[in-house]
């Protein structure tokens, strides 16, 4: 069985994330979702979210791709996680490109920097909403 994980907040949910859920799960036959707590997005990402933890995490849990989310609550944790869930791919958007090379250097894990769906960002809908 291939493994892959992802992370992210993950906050207001748009057809963007699950874009890049469904080509994340397109490596292997078991997605894993390392989601930022709520403290780790306030605390290193200086990010408040709109839905708490849990409910991020029930909307992720509700999506067909996703197998198992956990929480993320450091930067420090994803070569631990890849070593501990036996991923065999670690995924993220290419705005993070270059950012997790050391996963691949200090796992079996192979880094993937997927393109992100061009014409939308949680960023985008919050300042759309904020005009």
């Amino acid at each position: 069985m291939k493994r892959v994980i992802t992370y992210g907040t993950f906050d207001l949910l748009h057809y963007g994330h699950i874009n890049l859920l469904k080509r994340a799960k397109q490596y292997g036959d078991y997605l894993i979702v390392g989601l930022s707590t709520d403290e780790f997005n306030w605390n290193e990402k200086h990010k408040k979210t709109y839905f708490s933890y849990e409910k991020r995490k029930q909307l992720l849990e509700s999506i067909r791709y996703v197998d198992l989310v956990i929480p993320e609550e450091n930067w420090e944790q994803k070569v631990s996680d890849v070593n501990e869930f036996h991923v065999d791919y670690f995924v993220m958007g290419d705005d993070w490109t270059g950012k997790f090379d050391f996963v691949q250097e200090e796992s079996n894990a192979k880094v993937i920097y997927l393109p992100r769906t061009p014409e939308i960002s949680t960023t985008q809908i919050k300042n759309d909403l904020n005009r």
